[in-house]
């Protein structure tokens, strides 16, 4: 029932998820960061049950780590990174499969800001915006008809808040708490969120 939302803009991406834990009918919690930072540049917005939500974006943040300390510093480019999580999913594939679909934002000297789409069968694909979950039902139009090339951080942010209220108004379930981040030169960012992370 997670919602994750991507959208690319001239110099960044933004990035939001749903901020719900909730299995059958039940909530446990309204306060979850699903967007997890994998370097100072990039980071994982994931969907799926909350444990393997969170063992995969921690494995992944982890040993991505771990390539940088080991390698003098060196930092994966946002492409690098998406193929290591490709590749991971794959392995898992095949022996314990992750239940988890994700969109993983980044950005790069040269590229600018860049997302892509995987899924739990570990397929991946370089989009320009991008949507997880039942919202895409709701909200790839919207990406659609309101994404175009050069788009501002304000437009993004925008396109995303727009997919949010869309989401409030036509989906059953009950979504009321997102986060947004914005991920650019300057890092990842909080943009705005419903109930403080920080608070859990």
């Amino acid at each position: 029932m997670d919602s994750v939302l991507g959208v690319t803009y001239k110099g960044g991406v933004i990035l939001a998820a749903d901020q719900g834990n909730a299995r059958s009918i039940l909530m446990y919690q309204k306060n979850l960061d699903k967007i997890t930072s994998l370097s100072g540049h990039t980071a994982l917005a994931c969907s799926g049950p909350h444990a393997d939500v969170v063992n995969f974006s921690e494995f992944i943040a982890k040993n991505i780590k771990l390539y940088e300390f080991s390698k003098d510093g060196t930092v994966l480019s946002t492409h690098a990174q998406a193929n290591y999580c490709r590749n991971e999913l794959a392995k898992a594939l095949r022996k314990g499969p992750y239940q988890v679909n994700n969109l993983l934002g980044g950005f790069d000297k040269k590229a600018g800001g860049s997302l892509y789409f995987l899924d739990y069968l570990a397929s991946l694909q370089k989009v320009n915006f991008g949507a997880q979950g039942y919202c895409g039902h709701f909200c790839l139009s919207i990406m659609d008809r309101d994404w175009k090339e050069g788009l501002t951080k304000d437009e993004a942010v925008e396109i995303i808040k727009h997919c949010i209220n869309e989401i409030h108004t036509r989906f059953l379930i009950a979504q009321p708490n997102f986060i947004i981040k914005n991920i650019d030169a300057n890092g990842v960012e909080i943009v705005s969120f419903g109930e403080d992370p920080a608070s859990a």
